[in-house]
């Protein structure tokens, strides 16, 4: 499967680009720091977490789990020296309940670390990831 993503030069530091969806989203970068729209890196850290969410979710319909919600908190740490980039990531996954099974959740936060979340194993190859699993009634 390829995909195709069109990214244009907007203004100063700003760059549409246009998903394969259709969809267009601003990304860039302000020296004054009052912008709006998101930087690169962390639409890759959101992309991150969302990749995983959606397997998890996925998992744990299928093992008929019920969640009255559910939030992934991530944190990630960007050299200091030029390319920087994330090399230590921290991501947190809350899940949210009555008499949540800790060991399916368990098993389907697992599978989407280890086999499942192709964007987990592209932050592998350059970044520390550090997982951990809070349960809330």
């Amino acid at each position: 499967m390829t995909n195709t993503v069109i990214t244009k030069w907007s203004q100063d530091m700003k760059f549409e680009t246009m998903l394969p969806n259709g969809v267009s989203l601003m990304l860039g970068s302000s020296a004054e720091g009052d912008e709006k729209i998101p930087s690169p890196k962390v639409l890759m850290l959101s992309s991150l977490a969302v990749c995983s969410g959606l397997d998890v979710v996925s998992i744990l319909e299928k093992m008929k789990i019920q969640l009255s919600d559910f939030k992934i908190t991530s944190q990630a740490n960007l050299t200091d020296e030029h390319p920087k980039y994330y090399n230590k990531v921290s991501l947190e996954y809350h899940f949210y309940g009555d008499d949540l099974d800790k060991d399916k959740i368990n098993k389907a936060v697992n599978l989407s670390i280890t086999k499942y979340c192709g964007v987990m194993e592209m932050f592998r190859s350059f970044a520390e990831i550090k997982t951990e699993i809070y349960y809330n009634s």
